[in-house]
């Protein structure tokens, strides 16, 4: 049978998993890229002088966040073989409006693409629900082994939380500097998500098999 070309499912025994430290790593680490080459982009262009050529440091960012961006996913293939299918679709919206971005040099696309992504996580995952089914195993199955129940609670939560960190969005860049949306963009963002995730330990905790169930479902 042939490979498939997206992730297998998280009860699927032939699905390749990627160290959790490593994972966490291709999926921040454009992110990081992106805050990185706007608060330097000026001193970039310095250093590497075809970078000039894109303009000022938000587009310089932003052309450097979608090749970190096809880097993660170029290694994320070369690990398991198969795309994640989160990171694919975050993917697809950073070189769509990235390239709209670079092309119309317009800063509004970058801006307006945390809208997009979250509002479509968390549109695919409500509507998962709606198929019956917990698409969030797909994100955390490396990190928790939850029943299905677990699973629908927090696929449901988290589907609410995206639309919200969509809306945050759009009231920051809206309200406030390029360079304060940058930077909450990140460590704003990050805390606020990493705050809801340890929110959610309770249900975790509550849902998670026991060694022994898990060890017979897999």
């Amino acid at each position: 049978m042939n490979q498939p070309v997206f992730e297998r499912e998280p009860s699927d025994p032939k699905r390749k998993h990627i160290n959790p430290l490593l994972k966490l790593a291709l999926e921040l680490g454009p992110l990081m890229v992106f805050f990185f080459a706007n608060a330097r982009g000026e001193a970039l262009a310095e250093r590497w002088t075809f970078l000039a050529q894109l303009g000022e440091p938000i587009f310089i960012a932003t052309g450097l966040f979608m090749l970190a961006t096809v880097i993660a996913l170029t290694t994320s293939w070369l690990l398991t073989r198969t795309l994640p299918i989160m990171p694919l679709i975050s993917g697809v919206v950073v070189l769509v409006f990235g390239g709209l971005t670079l092309w119309l040099h317009d800063e509004l696309f970058i801006k307006l693409k945390p809208t997009i992504i979250n509002t479509l996580f968390g549109s695919i995952l409500l509507g998962g629900l709606l198929f019956g089914k917990s698409l969030l195993g797909y994100v955390f199955d490396s990190a928790f082994q939850l029943n299905a129940e677990g699973w629908k609670k927090l696929t449901f939560r988290w589907g609410l939380f995206f639309f919200f960190l969509a809306v945050l969005n759009e009231y920051v860049w809206r309200n406030y500097s390029l360079d304060t949306w940058v930077a909450f963009k990140v460590w704003g963002t990050m805390p606020i998500t990493l705050l809801f995730t340890f929110s959610q330990m309770p249900l975790i905790m509550r849902h998670t098999l026991p060694q022994e169930e898990e060890k017979t479902s897999s």
